[in-house]
Formats: C-alpha cells, structure tokens, sequence
C-alpha cells in the first residue's frame, strides 16, 4: 500500500443559514450530546492532524468563529450560492497547499475519524485523484455509475431523472480530492441546474471527464451520513449518539441498566463497576469514578463523582460539584457548586449549596443553606464530623467547626464552636384547652349563621 501523503488539509463547510430549524441561533451551534454540532467534525479532522484546517461560516459568522476561535482559519461566504462557491471561499487559505483536500459538513456530526482514515487509504492504494463517501440512504444526491460499475456523476436530487431517483447508493457529500484537482474543478463549476447554484458535486463528472481516478467508499454505518437541518433530525442524530456514548461506557466496564432511557453526554467519563440507573440525565464534561451508583432519575451536570459515592434516586447536581469517596446523597437533595468531603451523608429533602463540607458530616431532613441575599451570594463552611438537625437554615456566610451539632429546627447565622451544640430556635409555648375553645367558637358561630337565615314562609 501506498504511504498516504504527509500533507493533509481540511475544509469545513458550515455556512448554511439553517431556516428548518427556525431558530436564532446559527445551526452549528446548536448542542448535540453537550457540544455545539459543528464540534464532532472539528474533532475529526483535528484527529488526523491536517495541516490545515479551514472552517467556511456564514450565517452568524462572528458567533461560530467566536466560540471556536483558535482551532481553525476561518473564512466567510458572504454571498448563498451553493456548496460549490462555499467550497471556493477556502482557496486563498490553502494558497501554496499541495497534498489532499477533505472535504467535511458542520451539519453531519456522526462521522467518525477511522470512516476518514479508510477514505485516505482507499485513496492511496488505488490511486486515486478522488474519493467520494457514499451510503445506503435517501440522501440529496445520487451516485450515479456507468455500465461497469465505475462513478461517473452525482445528481442532485432535484435534478434527477426517475430512474436516477430509484438509485439506492446516496451521496454523503464527504470529498478526498487531490488539491491540484480540488481547486481545478471549483473554477470550471457553472450554475446549470434547477437550483441555479454551485453545486459541488459537479466536481466529481468533471474528474472523470477529465480522465481522473474516481473512487466511492461506501459507509458501513449508513448513521453516519445523517445530516441535521432540522429540529427533527437534530433530535434522530442526538439518540445515535447517545447510543454510540452508552456503547462505549458499557465496553469501558460500566452498567448502565436501560440506555435508551437514559441521557449521557458525549464529554462524561465513568469508571468501572459503576451503575447507572434508568431516567438519569449526565451532562457536561462530567467526571464518575469507580464503583459510583446512580439511582433512578437523577440529574448531574458539570460534576466530579470520587469513587464508591451513592446518589439519588430523583437528586440534583448542579455546575460545579466535587463529591469526594463514599458521600451519599439521597431523595430530592440538590447541591449546587460545593465541595462535599468524604463520606457526608444527606439522605433527602436538602439543598446544599455554595458550601464546602467537611468528612463524615451528616445533613437531616430540610437542611438548607442560605446563600444568596437577593444581590450576592456567599459560601457556608462546614467542618469534619458535623451533625446538621432536621429542618435547618444555614444562613450564608457562616462556619460550623469540627465536631460540632446544631439542633433541629435551627437558624444558623453566627460561627458555631468546635464541640458546641448549636440550638437557635424560639421557645415552645403550649396554650392548654386551645383546640377545644376553638371548636366550641366554631360551632356557635355555625348555630348563629343558621339562626339568623330569614325563613321565606315568615315573610310579609
């Protein structure tokens, strides 16, 4: 087999406006599996370490470009006039480029880096001036080969003949083109056609006529070919993700109970001989270590999960969350940006927020820490080995030390000592026979109402 070429480039189309999505924001920047969409293809040709990397946006060009500033040159088709003349505006950035060209889709965020490295070996061992990716579904173009088997065209299917329509074999867009025929081709495009565009797949009839080696690699996983240009398919493409995303932590030692009913973004690592229980959601780059059990229809986002923690079922972590080993966390408790030290414990009904928690501390029923005033909020510091009663405000900031306990019921806004018992609460006052007077008043009034109503037949 032939070495593949050293010199390597990518370009990147995402300048499509999106209007099936009917949304403001610029269709590649809308989220798949917790990464803007144009993400995965960035990835991908960050993976096969390109010599450049071009990246063609449009619609909100200063949005894309900010949010992924640094990893590639961005270039700007000012003007809608089809994949072909989007594919131009990345000439002057491979000026003095020669090797390959791939070409890649801001829209199609499955395609997988081993799919690209077959193309270039494909490439290499037929020799070939160009290879197309193609797939085994309804895709805007067709492959459309002569009578003995070899590519010759794509059609457009807006431009298709009927027979050309019954064509099974779909063309996915994905182009690996030598760089002198790249640029060659892109100047002979014209717009003769029912969209009057640039189309770029004319690239591939014009290498052949030109005597050019045409190959098609055609996917194994037809999944990977999905393009998003709708909320619909923005959804399809999110689910075979998730898919792919449990696959992978299975493999990785992990059960995961029910994958299809539970949401794990593509960032978040698991460690082994963890559990992931049905209805949980894990978003962000979230981190879990090993032996980690997640109950039932819990929520994590952003968070690091230390070794051998219990959560749930049906609690909450919020951005910035640290539970270090064997912290158990339990029914409806939300903890929000803390750092819960080894082996606390807060079964249920707790919020625990903008806290750092000591070891072994233990949180009852109805805790709360007050943290936010209306205008700033503040950390609550809890010490090694304290108890927190049932029903218990922490107002923020405030210290509990090591060692120490609050009562049940408590208003907590002063430092407690190390080894004191906190008690803040008003004294009980019991009003002996109150609830019997309450309900002699209770009937009277009853007998009173009735014997005042006026009696029709009384009436004059």
């Amino acid at each position: 087999m032939e070495t593949l070429r050293t010199e390597f480039a990518a370009v990147i189309l995402a300048a499509g406006e999106g209007t099936r999505m009917r949304s403001g924001l610029a269709k590649v920047l809308h989220e798949i599996g917790g990464r803007p969409m144009l993400g995965y293809p960035l990835e991908v040709a960050e993976a096969l370490d390109p010599e450049r990397l071009v990246v063609v946006i449009g619609c909100d060009a200063e949005q894309v470009e900010e949010r992924f500033r640094g990893r590639a040159e961005f270039v700007v088709q000012s003007e809608r006039r089809g994949t072909g003349h989007a594919a131009r505006q990345a000439l002057p950035a491979l000026a003095g480029f020669s090797g390959d060209v791939l070409i890649l889709y801001g829209d199609t965020p499955l395609l997988r880096a081993e799919t690209i490295r077959r193309m270039r070996e494909l490439k290499a061992e037929r020799q070939a001036d160009l290879v197309l990716l193609s797939a085994r579904l309804a895709l805007p173009g067709r492959v459309v080969r002569d009578a003995s088997g070899r590519v010759a065209r794509i059609v457009e299917t807006t431009d298709a003949s009927p027979e050309e329509l019954a064509i099974e074999e779909g063309n996915t867009g994905v182009y690996l083109v030598d760089g002198e025929l790249f640029a060659k081709t892109l100047d002979q495009l014209d717009d003769q056609n029912a969209q009057g565009e640039l189309y770029l797949t004319d690239i591939v009839s014009l290498a052949v006529a030109q005597g050019r080696a045409v190959e098609a690699l055609l996917l194994d996983d037809a999944d990977e070919a999905l393009g998003v240009n709708s909320r619909i398919e923005l959804a399809r493409a999110a689910a075979v993700l998730r898919r792919r995303t449990a696959e992978r932590i299975m493999d990785q030692g992990v059960t995961i109970v029910d994958p299809d009913s539970t949401y794990i973004d593509t960032d978040v690592e698991i460690g082994r001989d963890s559990r992931i229980d049905p209805g949980v959601v894990i978003t962000g780059a979230s981190r879990l270590g090993e032996r980690v059990h997640v109950k039932p229809h819990c929520v994590i986002e952003s968070s690091q999960l230390d070794d051998d923690v219990q959560l749930g079922p049906s609690a909450h972590l919020r951005p910035g969350c640290h539970l270090r080993s064997r912290v158990k966390i339990g029914n409806y408790v939300e903890v929000k940006n803390s750092d819960v030290g080894e082996g606390v414990k807060a079964a249920h009904l707790t919020y625990i927020g903008d806290a750092d928690v000591g070891a072994d501390t233990t949180f009852g029923c109805g805790v709360i820490t007050v943290n936010y005033d209306g205008e700033a909020k503040y950390r609550t510091t809890v010490g090694d080995r304290v108890f927190v009663g049932c029903n218990t405000n922490l107002i923020a900031p405030v210290t509990l030390r090591d060692d120490s306990y609050v009562a049940a019921g408590s208003t907590i806004n002063k430092e407690v000592p190390s080894d004191a018992l906190a008690v803040a609460r008003a004294r009980q006052r019991n009003v002996e026979h109150w609830v019997s007077r309450r309900r002699e008043k209770g009937t009277s009034k009853e007998k009173s109402g009735s014997e005042g109503k006026s009696d029709p037949s009384r009436k004059k």
